[in-house]
């Protein structure tokens, strides 16, 4: 079964991507929840023709998010956390931390578009975090956590 998305779907699409899915999945997920329509062939020709209308603005996206990805490349941020004596921390860093962190440097990031390598950042130590700018354009930062 074929749908186009109409908003993000983590694992499977962006919007207005066309994709392939179990008809379960499409028929008591995806469409009742407005997620994303069925593929017929005139709503494929729809959405092609709105595609193509909507290519310039996408591509000034795509630069913008280019420059940004410039501007975070290579850039380090310091997280401060309650630690215990061992260096262990009390709960624990996510991304809602990390963008905090970024918005005090001046770039606004949603922490939905923050990937973390790994689960949970409970210890005082260099870690990495990918930041997704655009479907195409990923950047990976480096952030430390210090005990405050």
């Amino acid at each position: 079964m074929q749908v186009i998305l109409k908003e993000d779907v983590n694992n499977l699409g962006s919007k207005n991507d066309i994709v392939a899915v179990k008809p379960g999945y499409g028929r008591n997920y995806l469409i009742p929840k407005g997620i994303a329509v069925l593929a017929t062939p005139s709503a494929i020709k729809v959405h092609e023709e709105n595609r193509r209308q909507r290519a310039h603005k996408e591509e000034k996206i795509k630069n913008e998010a280019i420059e940004l990805g410039k501007q975070l490349e290579g850039k380090s941020l310091t997280i401060g956390a309650k630690t215990s004596s061992s260096g262990k921390i009390f709960g624990s860093v996510n991304t809602i931390q990390i963008a905090e962190a970024l918005q005090k440097e001046g770039f606004s990031i949603e922490r939905k578009n923050i990937i973390l390598k790994e689960d949970t950042v409970k210890e005082v130590g260099e870690y990495s975090a990918t930041l997704k700018l655009h479907r195409e354009v990923k950047v990976q930062i480096s952030f430390k956590v210090v005990a405050e």
